[in-house]
């Protein structure tokens, strides 16, 4: 094991000492973990997607250290070490290799498909009884919505085209209108939204990419427009409105710019 590794692993055994560690640290279980766990995991995806490879190389750090935490707990109850968990990916990985570990011959089905079909394998393997069975209830919901749907799909529950998901949106919406009651509203909200995510899924895009793509463009058009005024809160929505038209146009500009000063092919 790298003596870095190793250091870390000494290191929280240090800080979980019953007698002489952090009151902190010794305090912590898996379910109050839980939520930095979830926190670095996002840090490490904003330090990839600002290209900010210093940053990435903190984050995956802090990421790490999630790891050995919870592994730390688990050794300390009798169930596994940092070693098994390493050891157990490392297996699952040769196993889901099997042309380069395994010494098959590489097959016809596409990657996607070979990977998928050995870990429906290994889900049935583990008592599965469900296509859905194994989808994380913890994932973003966005998140979670596609990988449902892909599971359903995988067992043939799928529309052929884009046409029948566009026609489920429209209906949703129209439902979501009529609802009476807030109860009514929110369960029509939710259909609204795994609908939407389904449709986005049927022309090959991932929604949660998508809708972390709109947000960050909303925040910098949003941040443009503050710019543009002391005081957007005073504006009427006309106004504010006014604003939002002139940063799209000035984005707009700015790429048919960018496009222009582009070499042609």
């Amino acid at each position: 094991m790298p003596d870095s590794l190793d250091r870390l692993l000494r290191i929280m055994a240090r800080l979980r000492d019953p007698q002489t560690g952090c009151d902190w640290d010794v305090a912590q279980t898996f379910a109050t973990i839980v939520p930095y766990t979830l926190e670095e995991a996002y840090e490490v995806a904003d330090a990839i997607a600002r290209d900010d490879m210093a940053d990435l190389k903190d984050e995956l750090g802090d990421l790490l250290l999630q790891v050995v935490f919870h592994a730390r707990m688990a050794e300390e109850a009798g169930h596994f070490a940092f070693a098994d968990v390493a050891a157990a990916i490392a297996d699952k990985m040769e196993a889901r290799h099997p042309h380069l570990f395994g010494g098959d011959p590489a097959t016809e089905a596409s990657r996607e498909v070979r990977w998928e079909t050995l870990k429906a394998a290994e889900r049935t393997a583990a008592g599965a009884t469900s296509a859905l069975d194994g989808v994380a209830l913890a994932l973003p919901a966005l998140l979670r919505a596609e990988k449902l749907q892909k599971r359903a799909a995988r067992v043939g529950f799928d529309w052929p085209d884009a046409h029948g998901p566009a026609a489920k949106v429209r209906e949703e919406l129209a439902e979501l209108a009529d609802a009476r009651t807030d109860a009514e509203r929110f369960d029509e909200a939710g259909d609204l939204l795994f609908a939407a995510a389904n449709l986005v899924r049927a022309y090959g895009i991932a929604p949660e990419d998508a809708l972390r793509s709109a947000n960050a463009k909303f925040e910098r058009r949003f941040r443009a427009m503050e710019a543009l005024t002391k005081d957007f809160a005073a504006l009427s929505l006309d106004e504010q409105e006014r604003l939002w038209q002139a940063v799209k146009a000035s984005e707009s500009d700015e790429a048919a710019e960018i496009a222009r000063s582009q070499p042609d092919a």
